[in-house]
């Protein structure tokens, strides 16, 4: 009986002692490698998915995603400016919120939205409202750009943009 007793207490023994060798007759998970196999079972379909840990499943029937409460997207109607003397008053090229112009990246836009409000002009790019004016209110922008020659072409244009808060 002891013999017994001993051999079932053997492997314990063994794990307790040699942690290491005890772990690595199991197989061994990366990150990059399979965590989790599932099925979802609809009517006749199956979908079946792989999670390696990065991936999440967003493809079950009836799925329908959570639109972000701070994206707001309107039509604004933007123009173009830039820092020359003529324009702003001076030509330091410093805005309204103490930085310094940048072309593509300032944006001169209306009171109701803060310093630092990240506008994302579809076809132009993200920019962040750096800047005021005399003339931009409601749903006016200005985008800044280096030359009179680019403010010019770019023109006034209705464009659709997406404020992120």
């Amino acid at each position: 009986m002891r013999i017994i007793s001993f051999l079932a207490t053997l492997p314990i023994l063994w794990a307790v002692i040699f942690p290491q060798t005890s772990l690595a007759a199991g197989p061994a998970l990366t990150t990059n490698e399979t965590q989790t196999k599932f099925k979802i079972q609809d009517n006749s379909q199956v979908i079946e998915e792989i999670l390696d840990g990065n991936h999440i499943p967003y493809n079950y029937p009836g799925y329908k995603p959570v639109k972000n409460p701070k994206l707001k997207k309107i039509v604004i109607n933007a123009s173009a400016y830039t820092a020359s003397a003529d324009e702003c008053g001076k030509s330091d090229g410093i805005t309204a919120s103490g930085t310094k112009v940048q072309e593509n990246k300032t944006l001169a836009c209306p009171p109701q939205y803060k310093f630092g409000t990240l506008v994302q002009i579809d076809g132009y790019g993200t920019y962040i409202c750096e800047d005021r004016g005399g003339a931009i209110k409601g749903n006016r922008f200005d985008i800044y750009m280096r030359t009179k020659n680019q403010a010019f072409t770019f023109g006034r244009q209705h464009l659709l943009a997406t404020i992120i808060q």
